[in-house]
């Protein structure tokens, strides 16, 4: 165990751009699971404090508020990346559930979920979940999460079922079949290793589109208030503060967007070396 994570570590470190995304993408979590552990947001409106500039006591400065705009994207950044995992991991497991029972058992299985999964990439997904959004009444991040999973697994269903046509007539998965082994068992113990890699720059990049999603949602306003959430910040940058023209807005505006940029760009530098990490062939 110990030897793999130092290969794993050795082969990120070489490659530099999977390396530096894994520190952005380390800070973004550390944000969120101790930032508002070491420091405390006051929401209270305070107009003498509205638009102070950058300093040690704010670092971001102030918005049309008078609230630390630094310990708003602090605050923001877990509810952002809690939403991300949860859709990711719903993601995760409805694209790899339905794809390997299609490509596996094939057949009329096959023809019905490839017409549902057809059905699903069709359909522009958001579009739709402004419509869903705008529907059910969303009480939390976890239900939010599978909102935007369940029109994000289609793709990955699709992948999966064609790693399946290549991997279930391998001989291990033959001998696996002639020693009567049931179906979760071979799917689940000898299919799913070796997907691992696959899976998990799926995760990272599902991750990725559904804080895009969430953002986007939450700015046009069809998601649960919260101030903090950046998407909730670029729409009170707009609406409350005019960021677009007004110059004393533009850190509370650009700031958020600067976030939500980063990690996409992190997501995307950490995938490019996530899989040569973890499939010991493409190391050697």
């Amino acid at each position: 165990m110990s030897q793999g994570f130092i290969d794993f570590w050795q082969t990120m470190y070489r490659n530099k751009k999977a390396f530096s995304g894994m520190i952005i993408l380390a800070i973004f979590i550390f944000m969120a699971i101790f930032g508002p552990m070491m420091a405390s947001l006051d929401m209270t409106v305070n107009f003498d404090g509205r638009y102070k500039s950058p300093s040690f006591a704010h670092w971001l400065g102030t918005d049309y508020g008078g609230r630390d705009t630094f310990l708003q994207l602090v605050y923001g950044s877990r509810d952002v990346l809690s939403i991300g995992l949860f859709a990711a991991l719903f993601t995760l497991v409805l694209g790899f559930v339905i794809g390997a029972v299609s490509g596996f058992v094939g057949g009329k299985t096959d023809t019905v979920l490839m017409f549902i999964t057809n059905l699903f990439l069709t359909v522009p997904s958001f579009p739709v979940l402004m419509i869903v959004a705008a529907l059910v009444q969303i009480k939390n991040p976890v239900m939010f999460s599978f909102i935007l999973a369940a029109w994000s697994w289609a793709p990955l269903a699709r992948a999966i079922r064609s790693q399946l046509l290549s991997l279930k007539n391998r001989e291990f998965i033959i001998a696996c079949r002639i020693m009567g082994l049931k179906t979760p068992y071979i799917l689940f113990r000898e299919i799913l290793p070796n997907l691992t890699p696959y899976l998990a720059i799926n995760f990272i990049m599902a991750a990725q589109g559904a804080i895009v999603a969430s953002v986007g949602l939450m700015m046009l306003g069809l998601a649960p208030y919260s101030p903090t959430n950046w998407g909730m910040m670029i729409q009170l940058a707009v609406q409350n503060t005019g960021g677009i023209f007004n110059p004393k807005g533009y850190i509370y505006l650009i700031s958020p967007i600067m976030c939500l940029g980063l990690f996409q760009m992190a997501c995307i530098f950490f995938s490019n070396g996530l899989e040569e990490a973890l499939n010991p062939r493409l190391r050697s």
